[in-house]
């Protein structure tokens, strides 16, 4: 009788001892926050004064603060620089990165070819671009001819493309719109600078993008031919985060994050200019001052912010032209749903 009462009570000892370790399992369940977004996020950026925002996030390590504070717990974020907003889509597509930070044309290219799978994100920046050239015989753009060679970071369908078209429409007239493409050339903004910089290359022009363009005027051979901002009468957002659906809608708290990183760093720079280009100059060694930044923050044209802007004007240009099937009715229509609450375009 004694030897089974001292089994009993062995028993209920490892259901007693089980119970309370159930019980202290589900207790720090309940503690610990279960983990429902991607512990690494990769995002390209192109090189450009209109990238600021995602450089200072970078710098500043903004999107691991933010994804902290939603309870995340640490999360790595890596920063990949590509040349073209082309490549930023290859990488995007063969799941080679997670956000491509590129003009907004790229994203509506990619937002139609995949039937609305990559969207945007948010908007990151605006700045207005020049087309300049070092041919003192192109006043205008009716005076480009086929001896000129126009440099663009991805031709038909950067945003510097989508606008020669634009302008190319208003100087030749209805049907117009590509006359010029045939003079363009695919080349990143740093090696266009050394190509307009080089009496003897065959590129003399180049639809540019702050600092370069700036750096490039210096020279009193180059003069602008076109400004952007002038041309359409509105900001157009030539940087912007966008992934693919399925990385957004597995990631809600990060993509909320990446987003409050950037108005983070939108902030630092309306309060600090200068402390924000010095930022730049350091993390980029970008060697234009950064006093001459700061003057390129206050041109009509730049604004800094994860409000989009021009989506739509580029996106009916692309519809008219053919570049893209379905001509989206909202700029809503190529976002998620997260920014739909801010007065985009």
């Amino acid at each position: 009788m004694v030897r089974r009462v001292r089994m009993g009570s062995l028993r209920w000892g490892h259901v007693l001892r089980a119970a309370t370790a159930a019980l202290l399992l589900a207790g720090l369940a309940l503690v610990a926050p279960a983990r429902a977004d991607d512990a690494k996020v990769r995002i390209s950026r192109q090189p450009g004064f209109v990238y600021l925002p995602a450089v200072l996030a970078e710098q500043h390590k903004l999107i691991e603060k933010h994804a902290k504070a939603a309870g995340l717990g640490d999360v790595t974020v890596e920063w990949v620089n590509l040349t073209s907003g082309a490549a930023g889509n290859d990488a995007l597509l063969s799941g080679n990165i997670d956000i491509v930070d590129s003009g907004s044309t790229n994203m509506l290219l990619l937002n139609d070819r995949t039937r609305g799978d990559v969207k945007g994100l948010c908007g990151v920046g605006t700045t207005p671009m020049l087309l300049l050239t070092r041919n003192p015989d192109v006043k205008e753009l009716k005076d480009f001819s086929g001896k000129d060679k126009i440099a663009l970071p991805s031709v038909k369908v950067s945003s510097q493309a989508v606008l020669l078209q634009i302008a190319a429409l208003k100087a030749f007239g209805p049907g117009n719109a590509t006359k010029l493409d045939p003079l363009t050339v695919q080349l990143g903004h740093p090696d266009a600078v050394a190509a307009l910089a080089s009496p003897h290359n065959e590129v003399n022009s180049h639809f540019s993008l702050p600092p370069f363009q700036q750096r490039e005027l210096q020279d009193p051979a180059i003069h602008a031919v076109l400004n952007s901002y002038e041309l359409v009468g509105e900001p157009v957002s030539n940087a912007i985060f966008y992934a693919r659906t399925g990385w957004y809608t597995r990631n809600p708290k990060l993509a909320a994050a990446i987003v409050a990183a950037i108005d983070e760093a939108n902030a630092e720079i309306a309060k600090d200019p200068l402390q924000a280009a010095k930022d730049y100059v350091a993390a980029t060694n970008e060697k234009t001052p950064p006093e001459t930044l700061v003057a390129i923050m206050k041109e009509p044209g730049t604004n800094f912010s994860t409000t989009p802007y021009g989506i739509m004007l580029q996106a009916r240009h692309f519809y008219a032209m053919k570049t893209i099937k379905a001509e989206p009715k909202d700029w809503k229509d190529a976002f998620f749903p997260i920014v739909h609450g801010l007065p985009g375009r």
